[in-house]
């Protein structure tokens, strides 16, 4: 069991590293869970792009997805919710609405003012 903050190395270019605007951050995790690593080859061929690793590049923290194949896709092992408030959303959070706010106005989301 995964209990506590962990340390995530965040890979440049991705939609996390913009979220985050850090390369390396600390999610809180509650979980059994992990990707098996036998299939990040299989994983990232298909199209799926890991944007966090453990510190020793051993554990998948985040995925996505490219932008032309979805708007916003993000996936994380951690729980941002754990650490987001009301008046300062966690950076995955608040990154999903301004995504998701520019999407159903048909704009780019860096337009969108989401503070």
């Amino acid at each position: 069991m995964r209990l506590g903050a962990y340390p995530c190395k965040v890979q440049p270019g991705t939609l996390a590293e913009e979220a985050y605007g850090e390369s390396l951050v600390y999610e809180r995790h509650r979980h059994r869970y992990e990707v098996n690593n036998a299939f990040r080859d299989q994983l990232t061929s298909a199209g799926l792009r890991i944007s966090g690793l453990s510190p020793d590049d051993r554990l998948v923290e985040m995925v996505e997805l490219p932008e032309d194949v979805h708007p916003w896709f993000v996936a994380s092992q951690a729980h941002p919710e754990f650490k987001s408030r009301p008046t300062k959303p966690a950076p995955l959070f608040r990154e999903f609405v301004r995504a998701s706010i520019a999407h159903h106005e048909g704009i780019d989301r860096h337009d969108v003012v989401a503070e």
